[in-house]
């Protein structure tokens, strides 16, 4: 059985024709131990597993769940661990969308367009931010690092629509990424968050987390000036304090809440849901963007 996975832009879509052998995966696989009702799928609402230590342990394979409550292309309820205001989001598709079936996949978790999560459909950009993204959307989004197999933001790695796994180790948390085969260290090990201009900016920056309850709090800083958090070019800058929350309240759903600080490119710190829920029994499909990349040429603003 082939497990296809749907990239909503035009132009990561031609990067993902041109990677042979994109849609090969490892067979299906039942992972030992895992809750199981008695028709034999996983029960998600089972308790969450636990590390040694009685922390809740994040291992395995996540997708992004639609900001409108639910697992993308499935059932499941609205998201608990939001941001105060949350549950009124923007109403209506992206006016890039092509078909309501498109707005509909594009509007699972903001993933184009973080700003669905926001009232007034509107990040609270900086001026120069503002017409920045405007810029880059209107492009079609031909310069996004996504496009170019260049590494996503964190924040945006959330949101895209080919999923991540998750490694939890007694120091740290591996975040690997199927897109463009990302891969995050999070340690919680008790070093100190790096002052920016003291270490190499990083597309990824450096992340480092402490323990709060069952609840992971992940502190992000020194990044460098390239990163996009959507696919609509919102950007995120060398200034930036990214936030995340991640929680698991049980088996099958991991709540993630993404504070961004970034005074240089917005007005005021915001925070988007970008809840999770599990691929049981899944893996990761290998996805070398940049293999065999000759489409770049043909892309167009249109």
């Amino acid at each position: 059985m082939l497990n296809t996975r749907i990239i909503f832009s035009t132009a990561v879509a031609a990067l993902l024709l041109a990677a042979p052998g994109a849609w090969a995966q490892w067979p299906e696989y039942k992972v030992p131990g895992a809750p199981r009702l008695a028709n034999g799928k996983v029960n998600m609402n089972a308790p969450a597993p636990k590390m040694p230590d009685g922390k809740p342990d994040f291992t395995g394979v996540w997708n992004s769940v639609d900001i409108l409550g639910g697992p993308a292309g499935g059932p499941g309820t609205k998201p608990t661990f939001v941001p105060p205001g949350f549950g009124a989001p923007c109403q209506g598709p992206p006016a890039s969308a092509a078909t309501p079936d498109e707005a509909k996949k594009i509007y699972r978790a903001g993933f184009q367009n973080l700003a669905v999560q926001w009232p007034g459909c509107l990040l609270p950009y900086q001026p120069w931010a503002l017409e920045l993204r405007n810029r880059r959307s209107a492009r079609n989004g031909i310069d996004s690092p996504d496009t170019y197999c260049l590494p996503l933001n964190p924040v945006w790695l959330w949101v895209h629509p080919y999923p991540r796994k998750l490694i939890q180790g007694t120091r740290e948390l591996v975040y690997l990424g199927e897109a463009n085969s990302a891969t995050r260290d999070i340690f919680f090990d008790g070093r100190a968050q790096p002052k920016n201009g003291s270490v190499q900016p990083w597309w990824y920056g450096y992340s480092t987390a402490k323990w709060e309850g069952d609840t992971l709090v992940v502190e992000t800083t020194g990044f460098n000036d390239e990163g996009w958090i959507d696919e609509n070019g919102s950007p995120l800058t060398s200034e930036a304090h990214v936030t995340e929350r991640i929680r698991r309240p049980n088996y099958g759903t991991l709540e993630v809440l993404v504070t961004v600080n970034d005074p240089k490119a917005y007005t005021r710190p915001f925070t988007l849901s970008m809840n999770q829920y599990l691929m049981a029994d899944d893996e990761l499909l290998e996805f070398i963007c940049a293999e065999n990349n000759t489409s770049t040429k043909h892309f167009t603003e249109k």
